[in-house]
């Protein structure tokens, strides 16, 4: 398993294994606490996974936790989706810059979003299934929800929003969003 820096979201990194495949399919290692550690990760750090499943077209997103925030490793496991990472630090030097991944369960590439970052995906696929890890229990309390299509942000989504969740139709401006995180 390869990692890789992403440059335009600091402290962002991509997980990249090695499927092996033959006439059953394939096998794929999406979890190497070694090479997590290598790359300066703490692998214990990490208490929770998660899945969704969503139909083409489904957008979630623009998330983000206040308060300490949340780092999370996030891959598809099948189907495919265009994966938005925005870095929202304020002190990050890669500040405000939105960076898209193709995720797929073919490639089972992992991306690691750093705490302070929003992330959000839209479905290509019908389904797709997005993994989630995460290092800390969930509080929803702390959900801030961006608007998927704030101008400030111009994420160029794919398809159009077939479906979201109430919470991410109602999310806010960036603008306003982002005075939770203050």
């Amino acid at each position: 398993m390869d990692v890789i820096q992403v440059p335009r979201i600091a402290g962002a990194l991509l997980f990249l294994p090695t499927p092996h495949v033959d006439e059953r399919g394939f096998f794929c290692r999406t979890f190497d606490r070694e090479v997590v550690a290598s790359a300066g990760l703490d692998p214990d750090a990490f208490v929770q996974d998660s899945i969704s499943r969503s139909a083409r077209g489904v957008v979630r997103g623009m998330h983000v936790r206040a308060g300490a925030g949340e780092a999370k490793l996030v891959r598809c496991s099948y189907g495919a989706v265009l994966d938005v990472v925005v870095d929202l630090r304020k002190d990050s030097p890669t500040y405000r810059n939105v960076e898209y991944f193709d995720l797929t369960g073919e490639n089972q590439v992992t991306v690691y979003v750093p705490a302070g970052c929003a992330h959000g995906f839209q479905a290509l696929t019908d389904p797709a299934d997005v993994s989630y890890r995460i290092d800390r229990a969930h509080d929803p309390s702390e959900d801030v929800s961006i608007a998927h299509d704030d101008p400030d942000l111009a994420i160029a989504w794919p398809l159009p929003a077939s479906l979201m969740s109430e919470r991410d139709k109602a999310a806010p401006s960036l603008a306003l969003a982002t005075a939770r995180l203050s």
